[in-house]
């Protein structure tokens, strides 16, 4: 099981990382390797593949795109000849006069042998491939030859394994075993979030149980956008026992032999960890294959942009973050020291930019129009905007990209300015609750085995200390599980009264994450690591008249 890390559109550099891991499976004396699902494109490729609507007439066509479909796959057919002491399946798309396919090409001594299309079409939360692809009507099992032997090889795509999950009504993977097939391969590229290896074990486990046939999941791996993608592929045999398990947010070959009579128990993981895993491997990847190297993060001494710091550091490199103090009036001192401490304390670079001078210039020009009226919400988001426009300065002048530093509980209440602290190239925790934030603070300080991000982060009161004695106008413990019941399990307003929230909290709550649908709209992109994320899983309307206890 080859889980790569392939980058999307990069077909050269894709093909070559296939070919090297065909190699290293081949030296390892592996009979079969099986790649991830799309390895060759990356995925999603999202527009970079026509829409079925735009194919034909004739006069929609798009050629760049057209090209790009008629490239993979020719990279595929000059990847077979090189392929010829193993037999390898390697996920590309298809095409036919008027349609494409999410295909699986199986290939060995020099040729390619079969192609094999999905047939279960994923479209909800983040995956849209009824917009490009059509499914297939057929999956047979493909002959290959394993040392001198017939093996009937069942090869099926991501979502064909997800059958009864989702309840599509079709078995691929039943219609496989009854065909004859005796080895099941299932490439992916299945994105991550919190409590999704259960998930896929229990199907796993389950279906090969009842088939009697060993299942080898075949998962990528990588940052893609705002996707992070975990690997951790899986096999297991014929009595549904774990047999074998890749390594999580990392790039590895994973060589199994059966029958085995080895079993594993399910991988153990920390919650925490692997939270803190994912958002690392997200930036890493964001950067890495964006061609920034240099981030700037504004540094508030607030827990958040602590995390957002910490995180940088672990994926970046401590040379490569510019931390940067932007101290106004309203300033306590111990924000002012916190964030030098947190600083020091990575090892990072930390200016100091005091932006008194430039809101005292935005005040007097504003003292007309304004009418003298007095000071409200308008002043305090200045201050935000000043310190959005200076980062963003700093980003420009040097090339470094800026990363955002506001939550997912912020995020859905709407609670951060447009142009402000909303500012950036990467929105990092806007994933992560509030409640998670702190979480994850105190564990990373836990295995640091030092105080790394100050303990006053912890135990001060949360404030964006916009203007004398302000503090956050909720209480987090409250409002923090509330939007992600709002948010990740679409409660609606009476399941979450009949839960026990406060009827005035849930309906302000519902009120402010219905309103602040157009500042999310502008928000930079979020990395997902839960079941439901702000960005390409969320398609809520702006315009939104729905009364709120009929839902968003």
């Amino acid at each position: 099981m080859a889980q790569i890390n392939p980058t999307v559109g990069d077909l050269e550099g894709n093909a070559r990382i296939i070919l090297e891991y065909a190699r290293r499976a081949t030296e390892a004396g592996a009979d079969l390797v099986a790649f991830p699902e799309m390895a060759m494109t990356g995925y999603p490729p999202l527009d970079l593949l026509p829409p079925r609507e735009t194919r034909p007439p004739s006069g929609n066509r798009r050629p760049q795109q057209e090209d790009f479909v008629r490239l993979n796959k020719q990279y595929v057919h000059d990847l077979s000849k090189e392929i010829r002491s193993i037999t390898a399946v390697v996920g590309f798309v298809d095409y036919d006069e008027t349609n494409l396919f999410n295909a699986a090409a199986v290939m060995s001594q020099g040729k390619l042998n079969s192609v094999i299309h999905k047939s279960l079409l994923p479209t909800y939360d983040v995956f849209d491939e009824q917009r490009y692809f059509t499914p297939a009507l057929v999956n047979n099992p493909v002959k290959v030859e394993i040392r001198s032997q017939p093996v009937f090889l069942g090869t099926s795509i991501c979502e064909d394994l997800w059958d009864e999950a989702v309840g599509y009504g079709v078995q691929v993977i039943d219609a496989l075993a009854k065909e004859g097939a005796k080895i099941i391969v299932n490439i992916n590229a299945s994105p991550f979030h919190h409590g999704m290896r259960a998930t896929r074990l229990n199907i796993l486990t389950r279906k090969a149980k009842r088939l009697g046939i060993p299942i080898f999941y075949v998962n990528m791996v990588g940052g893609q956008d705002e996707l992070v993608f975990d690997g951790e592929s899986m096999a297991v045999d014929g009595k549904g026992r774990l047999i074998a398990v890749g390594k999580q947010f990392e790039e590895d070959l994973v060589i199994i032999d059966i029958p085995t009579d080895h079993e594993l128990p399910p991988p153990a993981r920390v919650p925490e960890q692997e939270m803190l895993d994912a958002l690392v491997l997200g930036v890493r990847d964001y950067f890495r294959k964006t061609g920034f190297e240099h981030a700037y993060i504004g540094l508030s001494g607030g827990i958040d942009s602590s995390l957002v710091a910490v995180i940088a550091v672990t994926a970046l490199g401590k040379e490569n973050i510019t931390g940067v103090s932007m101290p106004s009036r309203y300033s306590s001192s111990h924000s002012k020291s916190d964030a030098r401490v947190l600083a020091e304390n990575l090892g990072i670079e930390f200016l100091t930019i005091a932006i008194e001078p430039i809101f005292v210039t935005y005040l007097e020009q504003l003292k007309q129009p304004f009418k003298e009226g007095p000071a409200d919400v308008a002043e305090e988001n200045l201050q935000s905007r000043i310190r959005g426009s200076l980062l963003m300065a700093l980003s420009n002048k040097f090339g470094g990209l800026v990363l955002a530093t506001g939550n997912k509980t912020e995020l859905a209440l709407g609670y951060a300015t447009l142009y402000g602290d909303m500012s950036g190239g990467l929105e990092v925790i806007g994933d992560v609750s509030k409640t998670e934030v702190y979480a994850l603070s105190r564990y990373y300080n836990q295995k640091a085995g030092r105080t790394v991000i100050p303990e006053s982060c912890f135990s001060k009161i949360p404030s964006a200390e916009l203007k004398a004695d302000q503090f956050d106008p909720f209480d987090y413990a409250i409002v923090s599980p509330l939007a992600d019941d709002i948010i990740e399990n679409r409660l609606s307003r009476a399941e979450l009264l009949q839960k026990g929230y406060d009827e005035s909290v849930v309906d302000d709550c519902l009120r402010r994450v219905r309103f602040a649908e157009y500042k999310r709209r502008q928000a930079p992109p979020v990395i997902k690591i839960t079941k439901k994320a702000f960005g390409l899983g969320w398609k809520m309307p702006i315009v939104n008249k729905l009364p709120l206890d009929q839902g968003l």
